[in-house]
């Protein structure tokens, strides 16, 4: 994706990451990935970064921020993938810096502007889910009428599906495709504001789109440890300096996490107890336990490596789940959020979304012979009702059926 200073030539900062900086986000997205997967239907233990084991790595020249070129080092040959995304939101992020003066609210904006574009897919994803959660009457139903026989059972799911017009795998597919985003989102943050020159990046087709105040040659700004300091100033005022461009944790947090980390796990925590439907004593559905049970996986995830991700990560997760929890309320209101502790407040009692999801009614009316019939409890007590003989009673009926 790009090539960035890292060190001297001929002497290697002592703060140089060393080869779990370059395997740990691809490790934490793949961990995320799986969880994702795995709520919608074996990673080992992360090598810490400062571990003694770690062999120290190749000193290598410092460079400008320049597009990546193909490499057999799988790390390598994502980056090279990723390149042209990696490039569009740098790009962008450079540019609302360029304007605004300050990399807190350009990731602000940046993120803002990806997650409009991507409204459609989520709004998808949600409207499945919705629908999904509409139709468990109707698939349990189904579970008891052909109980025991599973591939009776399957095909008729997938029959209901059918006629509704309801895809189970399109709530499931944005949580895998939005992991690629979270990773290049790290290296657009990591590696585009720790380097000295960024200006190369913002060239495409021979054509500079524009350039910043960068110095053409490396300059320390802790010539002890070599450091170089970026040309974007990283530091954001309104985060009490936090320097978006490196980890952070807080003292008073026992160096472990970050508040920035907290907040984090706590809106993903509300936004997906807001994606699962309203508590239900007698609802045993296997995949919202499932669920519920990974609620709690991904926050922790993102507080335990809040010492090994970049600050702007964390801004960019959290605006970007603030997004995700306003475009949840409008479709699908409240879910599960409510009662919190036993209390619900007035405003979520009897609350209709602004876009609510519409029951899936039959989309094919025809159906092969033997299918149950997937219609609304009402028209099926109405079927049964058209369905029972009515009983003949007294003599002259019993003297005619003996004739």
């Amino acid at each position: 994706m790009i090539r960035s200073a890292r060190s001297t030539s001929g002497t290697v900062p002592s703060k140089e990451p060393g080869w779990q900086t370059r395997w740990l986000p691809l490790l934490i997205v793949g961990l995320i990935a799986l969880v994702a997967v795995a709520g919608c239907a074996a990673l080992g233990p992360s090598p810490s970064p400062g571990s003694s084991a770690a062999p120290s790595p190749s000193p290598t020249p410092i460079v400008a921020l320049v597009p990546a070129h193909p490499s057999a080092d799988p790390v390598g040959f994502l980056a090279w993938l990723f390149t042209p995304l990696f490039q569009a939101l740098f790009i962008l992020l450079a540019f609302f810096y360029r304007v605004i003066g300050d990399i807190g609210i350009a990731i602000v904006l940046l993120t803002i502007v990806i997650r409009f574009l991507l409204v459609p897919l989520y709004r998808q994803q949600l409207v499945s889910q919705r629908r999904m959660q509409l139709l468990q009457p109707e698939l349990k139903e189904l579970g008891k009428r052909y109980k025991g026989d599973r591939q009776r059972l399957m095909a008729a799911q997938q029959e209901l599906y059918r006629e509704r017009g309801v895809n189970p795998l399109s709530g499931c597919l944005p949580l895998v495709l939005q992991m690629p985003l979270l990773y290049i989102m790290y290296q657009v943050i990591r590696d585009g504001l720790t380097n000295f020159d960024v200006n190369p990046m913002l060239n495409v087709f021979n054509i500079q789109l524009f350039t910043l105040p960068c110095p053409t040659a490396p300059v320390f700004q802790d010539a002890a440890h070599h450091i170089v300091k970026p040309c974007i100033e990283t530091h954001v005022p309104w985060l009490l300096g936090i320097n978006a461009g490196q980890p952070h944790v807080d003292a008073i947090l026992f160096g472990v996490t970050s508040f920035l980390a907290v907040t984090s796990a706590l809106l993903q925590i509300v936004q997906s107890k807001m994606t699962l439907p309203a508590t239900d004593p007698k609802n045993d559905d296997p995949s919202t336990r499932t669920q519920r049970q990974m609620l709690i996986i991904l926050p922790v995830i993102f507080v335990v490596f809040a010492g090994a991700l970049p600050a702007g990560l964390y801004i960019y997760y959290i605006v970007s789940t603030i997004f995700g929890i306003v475009q949840q309320y409008l479709i699908i209101g409240w879910g599960s959020m409510f009662p919190l502790f036993g209390w619900t407040p007035a405003f979520a009692v009897n609350h209709t979304p602004r876009f609510p999801v519409a029951y899936p009614a039959p989309t094919n009316t025809a159906r092969p012979a033997g299918a149950p019939a997937p219609t609304t409890p009402a028209d099926r007590a109405a079927s049964a009702a058209r369905t029972v003989r009515p009983r003949e009673r007294g003599r002259q009926g019993r003297r005619g059926r003996r004739r």
